[in-house]
C-alpha cells in the first residue's frame, strides 16, 4: 500500500508503526486502506485541531483506538508508560499521532533507546520532525528530557 499524502509530518518508521500530526476527517479511512489496524492518539481533545469524534472515525474505518491525552506542557512518565502498554499489547500495525507528531517522536525516542537502539538513531528519528532538545518552542526542554531520559 502507498503511504497516504498529506497528512502532517507522516511518517513510516517500519511495516508495523506509522506516525503524523494531526488527523482530518477521512483520514482514518485512509490509514485503514493503508494497512494500518489501531490508532493510539496522544493529542488532548480539546485542542483545536484535533479530528472532531475521534473514536467515531476510527470505529467507522474498522481500527482499534487508544487515547491517551498528553498535556503538551506537563508530559510525565506515567504518560509515556501508558502510551509503551499500547504500543506493545498490539501486534497489529498501528499508527501514533498528535497534532504535530512531536509527542509521538519524543516518546517513540525514548522507547527505541530503551528497545535496543543507538541514541544517535533514536535521535535521528526525532529529528525528522523535531529536535526538543534545541527547540525553542516552550516546554520543548520538558520533551527532551522525556526522549532522552534525563
Amino acid at each position: 500500500m502507498t503511504d497516504p499524502a498529506g497528512i502532517r509530518n507522516f511518517l513510516r518508521l517500519s511495516p508495523k508503526l506509522t506516525t503524523s500530526g494531526r488527523l482530518q476527517p477521512g483520514d482514518p479511512a485512509r490509514l485503514a486502506a493503508m494497512g494500518a489496524r489501531r490508532v493510539i492518539n496522544l493529542a488532548l481533545d480539546s485542542h483545536p485541531e484535533a479530528l472532531p469524534d475521534a473514536g467515531g472515525e476510527m470505529a467507522a474505518a474498522g481500527l482499534a483506538y487508544t487515547h491517551i491525552p498528553v498535556p503538551f506542557d506537563a508530559p510525565t512518565l506515567a504518560h509515556y508508560r501508558a502510551f509503551v502498554a499500547a504500543l506493545e499489547a498490539s501486534t497489529l500495525p498501528v499508527h501514533v499521532h498528535c497534532i504535530m507528531n512531536w509527542r509521538v517522536s519524543a516518546f517513540l525516542c525514548r522507547w527505541h533507546r530503551e528497545n535496543g537502539m543507538t541514541d544517535e538513531a533514536a535521535k535521528a528519528l526525532m529529528h525528522l520532525v523535531w529536535q526538543p532538545e534545541t527547540s525553542d518552542y516552550p516546554n520543548a526542554g520538558k520533551w527532551a528530557t522525556i526522549a532522552l531520559g534525563r
